[in-house]
C-alpha cells in the first residue's frame, strides 16, 4: 500500500511537472496577472505587499501539495481536486471581501465629510485647508484617503491629480461624482460649497435607498445562507441515521466523488448568485 501511494506520488509529481514545463509561458502571465490583482486589492486595504510573490509561491504549493495528498494518501482524487480549487480561490475572495467592505464604509462616510467640507470652505478655508482639516477630523477610513490626498498635494501634485488618483483607487462612484463635481467647480469659478451640499444631499439619498433595499432583502439574504447550510446538514444526517453506507460511496468511489464534487460547486455557485441579485446596484 505504501509503495503504491508513493509511485502515485511520483506520477502525480511527474505529470505536474510536464504540465508546467508545456504551458510555461501560459503559467507565468496567469501567475503575473494574479500577483497584480493581489497588490491592487491591497492596494486598496492599505496593507503593504512585501514579499507577495513570495507568499504566492508557498501558497500555490501548499494548495497542490494538500490536493496530491488528499488524492494519494486518503485516495479522494476528484474531492482533492475542488479543495485545490476552493483553497485556491478563497484568499482572493476573502481579499475581495474586505475590499468592497472599505469601499462601502467609505461611501458611508462620504455625505458627512462633504458637509463638513462644504462648512470648512463656507467658513473662508481653501479646498487644501479644508482637506487638511478633514484628514484629521473624519473617522477611519475615509480620514486616510483625505491625509493622502493632503500629503501628495504637498508634495506637489495638483489637487487635480490627488483627486484623479484618489478616484481610481477607491473605485467608488459617489466619490468620482465628488471628485467630478469639485474639478468642474474649480475650472468654471462657481461656488463650491454650494456644489458640494447638493452632492451630499444626493449621496445621502442613494444611501438612504440602499439601506432601505438591505432591510427588506436581509430576510431573504437569511435563507440563502440556510439553504446553502442545509445540504451539508441532510448529507451529515443521511450518513448517521438513514443510510451510512450508500452515504460512504460518495467519498470512497470516484463516480460518488464527482457527483459530490458537481453538488458542491453548484451549491457554492447558487449561494454566490443568490447574493449577487439581493445585493443590486442604485
Amino acid at each position: 500500500m505504501i509503495e503504491l501511494a508513493i509511485l502515485g506520488t511520483v506520477l502525480i509529481g511527474a505529470a505536474l511537472g510536464l504540465a508546467v514545463w508545456a504551458g510555461q509561458s501560459r503559467l507565468v502571465s496567469t501567475f503575473l496577472y494574479i500577483e497584480r490583482d493581489f497588490q491592487d486589492k491591497l492596494r486598496r486595504l492599505r496593507i503593504r505587499a512585501t514579499n507577495l510573490r513570495a507568499y504566492l509561491v508557498c501558497w500555490l504549493g501548499a494548495v497542490i501539495g494538500v490536493s496530491a495528498v488528499m488524492w494519494t494518501v486518503v485516495g479522494l482524487p476528484v474531492l482533492g481536486v475542488l479543495v485545490a480549487i476552493v483553497l485556491f480561490c478563497l484568499p482572493w475572495y476573502i481579499l475581495r471581501r474586505l475590499a468592497e467592505q472599505r469601499r462601502e464604509q467609505i461611501e458611508d462616510q462620504l455625505a458627512d465629510a462633504m458637509v463638513s467640507l462644504s462648512s470648512a470652505i463656507k467658513a473662508g478655508l481653501s479646498l487644501a485647508q479644508a482637506m487638511e482639516i478633514l484628514s484629521r477630523q473624519c473617522p477611519a477610513p475615509i480620514c486616510q484617503e483625505f491625509q493622502q490626498i493632503y500629503g501628495e498635494y504637498q508634495m506637489g501634485k495638483t489637487m487635480e491629480t490627488c483627486l484623479k488618483e484618489a478616484k481610481e483607487r477607491l473605485r467608488s462612484e459617489n466619490f468620482a461624482l465628488f471628485a467630478a463635481a469639485m474639478e468642474a467647480s474649480r475650472q468654471s469659478g462657481g461656488r463650491l460649497n454650494e456644489t458640494v451640499e447638493r452632492i451630499a444631499h444626493s449621496v445621502r439619498e442613494l444611501q438612504r435607498l440602499e439601506r432601505k433595499i438591505r432591510s427588506e432583502t436581509a430576510q431573504a439574504r437569511t435563507s440563502a445562507l440556510y439553504m446553502a447550510m442545509a445540504p451539508a446538514v441532510i448529507l451529515l444526517m443521511y450518513y448517521l441515521f438513514v443510510d451510512p453506507q450508500a452515504t460512504a460511496r460518495l467519498f470512497t468511489e470516484i463516480p460518488g466523488q464527482m457527483i459530490l464534487a458537481v453538488a458542491i460547486l453548484l451549491n457554492i455557485v447558487a449561494y454566490l448568485w443568490a447574493r449577487r441579485i439581493l445585493n443590486p446596484e442604485i
